[in-house]
């Protein structure tokens, strides 16, 4: 999995000063509505009321926004199979680096550590983004099922951060892998 769709997500998550950030309200006041699909290998609980993303690059998965113009929050829950083969987190990590900093970003790791979701064990890592159009927060967790690698991001600015984080941590806490 990589950063193809990286200045699709800087352009929802950013907005001109004059939009202003969008009240994302506390992550306990955020209705979760669970969502399911078939082709999907897990359920989860989202945030009701936001918008699916379909940014054709050929990923697996759901891709949801906060809103429908910028500022947004953006959601990533993805998928691939892993077709018998091992798989490294920190090569799958170093292929996202690689992918963001291709786009002419730059990127700065502020945190890394075991993380286990649903049962699945994986990594996660916080990143700080620096682009053209300003700086943007991502949260990725790369996690190492039995049949598929997942792929779970967080992106928004930092200045909604916070609030978003704890929204994402709020869906985590909701993922039933099947």
């Amino acid at each position: 999995m990589n950063a193809s769709s990286f200045l699709a997500a800087a352009a929802l998550t950013l907005g001109t000063a004059s939009l202003g950030p969008i009240s994302l309200g506390t992550a306990g006041a955020q209705t979760l509505v669970p969502f399911s699909d078939p082709k999907l290998p897990f359920k989860v609980s989202l945030p009701q009321g936001w918008l699916g993303a379909d940014f054709a690059d050929g990923t697996s998965g759901v891709s949801l926004v906060s809103a429908k113009a910028p500022p947004a929050t953006l959601i990533r829950l993805l998928f691939m199979s892993k077709e018998g083969k091992a798989v490294d987190l920190n090569t799958e990590f170093g292929k996202f680096e690689t992918g963001l900093k291709s786009s002419g970003v730059t990127i700065k790791q502020l945190s890394s550590k075991d993380a286990r979701y649903g049962g699945v064990g994986g990594t996660e890592r916080e990143y700080s983004v620096t682009h053209p159009q300003g700086q943007l927060r991502i949260r990725v967790w790369y996690g190492n099922g039995a049949r598929n690698l997942y792929s779970f991001q967080l992106t928004d600015s930092p200045e909604r951060y916070a609030a978003a984080n704890a929204l994402f941590t709020k869906v985590l806490a909701t993922l039933r892998f099947q």
